[in-house]
């Protein structure tokens, strides 16, 4: 199957797209990886080169190998990029051929062969469960959100109690208008947030009166996602919490939420506060090498000793 990968990035998220391609190149996948970006390449692309054959202004590509070779597309968009994942798919779709395609956050790592991953994409749309489902038919959001939509072009109709992450979506190139129903479900909740900018993430900061658990789109792109669901008629297949490790179980992709994350995460610091390396902190130095680099060998190996060090001492303190 001929997938296309692609992920979003600006700033030093670029630590988190090395380990998300290389954890991809050794469970198995072989092809083209599509990073959108805002501002400046870092230091580890300074082999890329112009790409015209891409017909995207600026393009540039570094073939890893004969295998893998990872495209740097620059973005002029005024969106938040969290916001801007629709928008970015449905511009690959319609520039590259393909059988399908899998966005992933650039905080993901990929822990699961690439050939479960072509398996699971012949089940229908695929998405994980998020640390905050479930969302049941008459929780106050989702009433929120039909509310909201009553009158657009957009029908919710109920699907199923779980709310999605945000962070990773694949689907066969068939299901293309979910993504166009996704995007519009975005665009028309964009005066409700004060503009596709904003997002709970860093960057431009929610509005008081739409951010906080209580707010029917929050998390922006990630409510638009799970209105785009009950907008649609679709197959989807869902993995749930463990998918992503946010509950004990099978992780494929474990997903680092929060504001810290591996590539500036601070073993002892976090110790001291009583809270051991996550499954994602302690995975994402064992994809930093290879076949791309983003840390000389020895910040690497000091990092894996620190982090077993303090998973050892989190046995004896940690928080209850």
């Amino acid at each position: 199957m001929n997938t296309i990968v692609c992920t979003l990035f600006e700033g030093n998220y670029h630590y988190g797209v090395v380990s998300l391609a290389n954890s991809l190149y050794k469970h198995g996948f072989r092809g083209n990886i599509y990073a959108g970006y805002r501002g400046y390449l870092p230091h580890w692309t300074k082999n890329a080169i112009e790409n015209n054959l891409l017909q995207w202004n600026g393009a540039t590509t570094i073939t890893v190998n004969e295998n893998l070779v990872i495209h740097f597309l620059p973005l002029d968009t005024s969106y938040h990029l969290t916001n801007y994942k629709p928008d970015f798919m449905l511009r690959l779709l319609n520039k590259y051929s393909c059988d399908a395609i899998c966005y992933f956050d650039p905080d993901i790592i990929i822990n699961a062969p690439w050939s479960f991953f072509e398996e699971w994409l012949n089940c229908g749309i695929t998405l994980c469960e998020d640390v905050n489902s479930p969302l049941e038919k008459f929780h106050p959001r989702r009433v929120a959100w039909r509310n909201y939509y009553l009158n657009s072009p957009i029908e919710l109709m109920f699907k199923s109690s779980i709310y999605v992450n945000g962070g990773f979506v694949g689907l066969l190139t068939r299901y293309i208008n979910f993504l166009d129903t996704w995007k519009k479900a975005q665009e028309l909740m964009a005066s409700a947030v004060g503009g596709l900018n904003r997002s709970k993430l860093q960057g431009h900061q929610l509005p008081l009166n739409v951010s906080g658990p209580f707010a029917p789109f929050s998390a922006t792109d990630q409510d638009a996602l799970n209105i785009a669901i009950e907008a649609s008629f679709f197959d989807f297949s869902f993995l749930h919490k463990e998918a992503m490790g946010f509950e004990n179980g099978l992780c494929i992709m474990p997903h680092a939420l929060g504001v810290t994350k591996p590539w500036n995460f601070k073993p002892f610091l976090s110790l001291i506060k009583g809270n051991p390396p996550r499954l994602v902190d302690k995975i994402f130095w064992e994809f930093t090498e290879e076949p791309v680099r983003a840390y000389p060998s020895s910040k690497v190996l000091r990092m894996k000793f620190i982090i077993k060090v303090c998973t050892f001492l989190s046995r004896f303190y940690k928080r209850v």
